[in-house]
């Protein structure tokens, strides 16, 4: 695993952070409405992985970002059972969704910038 340099590390940092704390407020906001906060989630975690690759000189189409957010977004099927289970509960919903919406953006966001390190380790050689 290729590391990042503390300028990458930095402005991954301020983009996932920022990102995650968005989608925070989407699903912690929009919880009582099943898949409502999904409108609002995904477009915010594209930007954050065409902002990622921005950071480590990739060129990143939106449609390769959506790729990329599937591919990472399939492992993690928590938000769902969480959703299912709890989402539509005031207060206990919101802040779980809330919570749910910002560890898996972060996960996704660190997980690209490490993948997108390793991306450039390989092709400058």
């Amino acid at each position: 695993m290729a590391s990042l340099s503390d300028s990458q590390r930095s402005s991954s940092h301020a983009i996932i952070h920022a990102s995650a704390s968005a989608c925070a407020v989407a699903g912690g906001g929009l919880a009582q409405i099943p898949g409502s906060d999904s409108a609002v989630i995904v477009p915010l975690q594209v930007s954050m992985i065409a902002s990622l690759g921005f950071v480590f000189d990739i060129e990143i189409s939106e449609s390769s970002a959506k790729t990329a957010l599937a591919t990472y977004t399939a492992t993690m099927v928590g938000r769902g059972l969480s959703q299912v289970l709890v989402g539509w509960v005031p207060v206990w919903g919101n802040a779980l969704n809330a919570s749910t919406a910002f560890a898996i953006t972060e996960s996704i966001g660190w997980a690209i910038a490490h993948d997108f390190a390793n991306q450039k380790k390989f092709s400058n050689f």
